[in-house]
């Protein structure tokens, strides 16, 4: 092949993986940073960090595996890793619902607000814990978090119900303390 086929090639397998993963990502960079300008200045690194690793995408694992592996090793490297040299689950469905309903009836905020708590407490848990429930949250199965992540398939459910539980005490005493 040459290099404008690789370039057609290229430009193919973006537009598939954003129309694809476009709204996973948006998420992804929101769970990572909560400013809305470092939020778009992180999400158009992982686009340019994707665009550019798909040069070298060779089909060996799922192109869903590739975006994911990508955009996380992109926020992990622009956002944690510098905080670590300077001197953050609970399934959105049930448990958020149940969530929300305790603040509104204890504190009468919406979802909306229950969601951003939700957001900053996943934000605060460690890098491969806050992936492994981004993805969790992407309603990836833990064969497919295994694959991304490298972990096993056992040590992703146990680590997604120990997670889900720290972040539903903490959800909880949140809302006990005012939060």
């Amino acid at each position: 092949m040459g290099k404008a086929d690789d370039t057609s090639r290229q430009h193919e397998l973006y537009a598939e993986a954003i129309a694809t993963f476009g709204p996973a990502l948006a998420r992804l960079a929101r769970a990572y940073v909560s400013d809305p300008d470092a939020r778009q200045d992180l999400l158009q690194e992982i686009h340019v960090a994707l665009w550019r690793s798909l040069a070298r995408y060779d089909g060996r694992c799922s192109l869903r595996t590739w975006v994911y592996r990508v955009a996380h090793n992109t926020a992990i490297s622009r956002v944690v890793r510098p905080r670590a040299a300077a001197p953050t689950l609970v399934a959105i469905d049930q448990d958020l619902d149940s969530m929300a309903e305790a603040v509104d009836r204890e504190h009468g905020v919406d979802r909306r607000r229950a969601l951003d708590r939700l957001y900053a407490l996943i934000h605060r848990l460690r890098p491969l814990d806050r992936q492994v429930m981004l993805l969790y949250l992407e309603e990836e199965d833990a064969a497919s978090i295994a694959e991304i992540t490298g972990l096993s398939a056992a040590n992703v459910s146990t680590k997604v119900r120990r997670i889900k539980q720290i972040l539903v005490r903490q959800f909880h005493e949140g809302t006990h303390h005012g939060q």
